[in-house]
């Protein structure tokens, strides 16, 4: 297949100038591949791209709201099940890893003890059944309140005093994904569905959060960025100041974009793992916790 690649794919294939790992960036061009991003991906954006904004205006009118976690779940799990492309469910399992290992990075070498790590790794569809979705948004804003004021450090910490407690290695060889013939969507017309049911299905403050949660990513690329001592972080993030508060526009781009960053994101903080634990200094004492897998 990567003979078959257009130029611009096959650089895409071998620049590593930004951190991403490379089994992401294959997956990742081979859903880009999918021949529905090109001929139903741009139907869908548009069709769906106005239901989500009828289901947005009806949400907002001073009507009861009304949730259906469970029925979300369901949902999601059952397309990504039949319909999204492998390589996408691969994504997003990976996704919420790479998410719950930034953040537990953060947990682990902050000021404030005894907050409760994140513990979303699921590995399969069916893991995802249990409200990870919804959990996935609220168990970063839980983080953030818990950790309270950040203050900003004089001096980067020494990448020896660098706690990985609660940091899990990913291997894709940990995911399991069953592929099926109908298994066609790509990554970004599967989103385009999964917007909707978001919208619907949840209350307007929920759906408000969620959609603004990317914005924070601002915010994490600042703190680790202080820790590590590295404050070109800041710039790889796309979503920025989470005051300012958005509504559904340009969803799609904006959640891709979180999805970059974060891989970004955990790729750099990885490098720097290995590197402590190459070093003579860290080989006298072992890195915080014991290896997980994904």
């Amino acid at each position: 297949m990567t003979s078959r690649r257009s130029p611009f794919l096959r650089a895409l294939e071998v620049d590593d100038s930004l951190p991403i790992e490379p089994e992401a960036m294959r997956q990742w061009l081979a859903d880009l591949e999918r021949p529905t991003r090109w001929w139903l991906r741009p139907l869908l954006q548009g069709l769906l791209g106005a239901l989500l904004h009828v289901i947005w205006f009806l949400k907002r009118l001073p009507l009861p709201q009304f949730r259906a976690h469970g029925l979300l779940q369901r949902l999601i799990c059952w397309f990504c099940t039949h319909a999204v492309s492998p390589e996408a469910n691969l994504l997003i399992l990976r996704h919420f890893a790479t998410e719950s290992n930034v953040i537990n990075f953060l947990v682990d070498n902050g000021e404030v003890a005894d907050i409760a790590p994140m513990t979303l790794y699921p590995r399969c569809i069916r893991d995802m059944r249990e409200a990870t979705f919804v959990d996935h948004d609220q168990e970063l804003f839980r983080a953030f309140a818990a950790m309270g004021h950040w203050r900003p450090r004089p001096a980067p910490l020494a990448t020896e005093a660098l706690r990985w407690t609660h940091w899990r290695p990913i291997a894709m060889a940990d995911f399991r994904v069953r592929r099926r013939r109908t298994q066609v969507l790509d990554f970004e017309s599967a989103h385009g569905l999964f917007m909707c049911l978001f919208c619907l299905l949840l209350t307007r403050e929920e759906y408000r959060d969620a959609i603004n949660g990317f914005n924070l990513d601002q915010s994490l690329a600042i703190r680790i960025g202080q820790l590590i001592g590295d404050p070109s972080l800041a710039e790889m993030a796309y979503n920025k100041y989470p005051h300012y508060l958005l509504g559904p526009w340009n969803l799609g781009q904006r959640f891709l974009m979180h999805g970059f960053f974060t891989e970004y994101l955990y790729a750099r903080l990885e490098r720097l793992r290995l590197a402590a634990t190459a070093s003579p200094r860290a080989a006298q004492r072992p890195v915080g916790g014991e290896r997980h897998t994904a």
